[in-house]
């Protein structure tokens, strides 16, 4: 089994840091072992959140229509947050550590 890509679009998970168990989806890939992370709310598009790959697990739901809607300069917060409600993380996400 391959292991899942992490591109633009991929819904993550962080597993470690104040974030953890929170859902984001990648919205950039700035160097190699990292991502840039957003999720609407939190972490808006104009200040996304930068973390290392191994603090995070992909998921092989991807928000397809990303790449469009950046190239169009339409892509808004709302729309990462209809994507998470979609798939089912609604804002009842956890804000910080909890164990």
């Amino acid at each position: 089994m391959e292991p899942i890509p992490f591109d633009e679009g991929r819904l993550v998970t962080a597993t470690a840091g104040r974030d953890r168990k929170r859902r984001f989806v990648v919205i950039g890939i700035p160097e190699e072992g990292y991502v840039l992370m957003a999720d609407g709310d939190t972490r808006r598009l104009d200040h996304p959140k930068k973390k290392k790959t191994k603090h995070l697990r992909p998921s092989p739901v991807k928000m397809d229509d990303l790449a469009l809607l950046r190239e169009e300069r339409r892509l808004k917060d709302s729309d990462i947050r209809a994507f998470l409600t979609a798939q089912g993380f609604d804002r009842e996400q956890p804000l910080c550590k909890e164990d």
